[in-house]
C-alpha cells in the first residue's frame, strides 16, 4: 500500500522513506496537495522480482475459471438453453 507525504514531511524522514522504500514500501510526495513523485524500490533492469514481493495484493476471484454464458454458447460448449 502507498502512504501520501508532503514534500516537507518527506524531507524531514528521507532516510527512513528510504529505508522503508529498500523494504517494498511505497510512497507518494504530494506539493501543494497534488502528487508529485512517488518512491519504489530501485531493481536493475531485467532483474527478476523476489518471491512474495506481491503478496497481499492479487486476488483471485472464485469463478475466474468460469466462461461467461454467452462465449459458451459461442464457442459451442453450451446450447442456447443451458445457460
Amino acid at each position: 500500500m502507498e502512504s501520501m507525504l508532503t514534500l516537507s514531511d518527506a524531507k524531514a524522514r528521507f532516510s527512513k522513506i528510504v529505508e522503508k522504500a529498500t523494504n517494498g514500501e511505497e510512497f507518494i510526495i504530494t506539493r501543494m496537495g497534488s502528487p508529485v513523485v512517488r518512491t519504489s524500490r530501485f531493481r536493475k533492469q531485467g532483474q527478476p522480482p523476489n518471491q512474495g514481493d506481491l503478496a497481499g495484493q492479487i486476488r483471485i476471484s472464485e469463478d475466474f475459471d468460469e466462461w461467461p454464458a454467452d462465449l459458451q454458447e459461442a464457442l459451442g460448449m453450451a446450447s442456447p438453453n443451458e445457460s
